[in-house]
């Protein structure tokens, strides 16, 4: 997308780039109960489910902004998705903090396609989400091609879960989601395929977290967000990455609500982070990523 971005760039401190939407504003929550508990378990966090103006209030008093999603798992999971319609309807109220982002399971086919399309060109959408575990997919898997091409031409990026997930955690059988879709090296394959779509990984890719820095350093298309862990847990090879060879390459992401950005940074600014580097991480990499200069 070449438009430039309605957001105040210059008075932001931060661009957190990955939020999830939980509940709507009809009360209709992104995941079953069950799955909620057993993430809110495993983040050590209390459950909380904020819409999407919620949202916008809590990140305007922080001077940030946020993108924002849900993930499109009803064939996968047998609940109701949240619609990116509506998601995206809603963030239009609140430019200044808010950038939506959609979710398109890829087994929906020719009509995913279609809608990941409307959504761009109909809703302002700035980009997808996918979580591979979540959604029973390969990245890879060449039925996907299709969407993965339309995003391309669509100009608009795509971001991955990558590595181990609290949904499920802890769950007999982890209700049945299987952590080896979200391998980063799947994604190696999408990125070289598709040299015009901008790849993020989401978050320290563990146990891939070396595969993950490999991908991020051979494709200049790829990016790493650093949510869904606290700071201080962060793989040594992920901070060493990240004040060098990465340095252009990662990205603030809380993994917000289970995660909120307070807690994020108050471990991040202990972390020994270049003076140089951490704007870059913080803001500068995700205006670059997101496209949000214009052209």
């Amino acid at each position: 997308m070449d438009e430039v971005s309605a957001l105040p760039l210059d008075d932001l401190v931060a661009i957190d780039v990955h939020v999830h939407v939980e509940q709507d504003l009809h009360g209709h929550k992104s995941m079953d109960e069950e799955l909620l508990a057993a993430a809110s378990k495993y983040f050590k966090g209390d459950p909380y489910h904020p819409t999407v103006p919620q949202i916008a209030e809590d990140y305007r008093a922080q001077k940030m902004a946020a993108v924002i999603f849900t993930v499109d798992s009803e064939l996968a999971t047998g609940h109701p998705t949240l619609s990116s319609e509506e998601i995206a309807e809603a963030a239009a109220e609140h430019p200044d903090v808010l950038i939506p982002f959609g979710s398109i399971d890829p087994a929906r086919g020719a009509a995913g396609i279609r809608a990941a399309r409307r959504l761009v060109e109909e809703h302002g959408v700035r980009g997808f989400k996918f979580h591979p575990s979540i959604q029973a997919f390969e990245p890879n898997d060449r039925r996907h091609y299709p969407l993965w091409a339309e995003l391309e031409s669509l100009g608009v990026p795509a971001l991955f879960h990558t590595g181990q997930t609290g949904i499920g955690s802890g769950l007999p059988g982890g209700r049945g989601i299987k952590l080896r879709y979200s391998d980063p090296m799947l994604l190696d394959d999408v990125a070289a395929d598709f040299p015009g779509l901008t790849v993020i990984m989401a978050h320290p890719s563990v146990p891939w977290q070396d595969a993950a820095i490999s991908v991020a350093t051979h494709k200049a298309n790829v990016y790493i967000d650093l949510s869904g862990w606290s700071p201080k847990y962060f793989p040594p090879q992920l901070v060493r990455a990240a004040n060098t060879m990465l340095k252009t390459k990662v990205l603030f992401g809380s993994d917000y609500p289970l995660l909120r950005p307070d807690r994020w940074l108050r471990d991040f600014e202990q972390l020994e982070i270049k003076d140089d580097v951490r704007p870059l991480i913080m803001k500068e990499n995700a205006v670059r990523a997101l496209g949000l200069r214009g052209a």
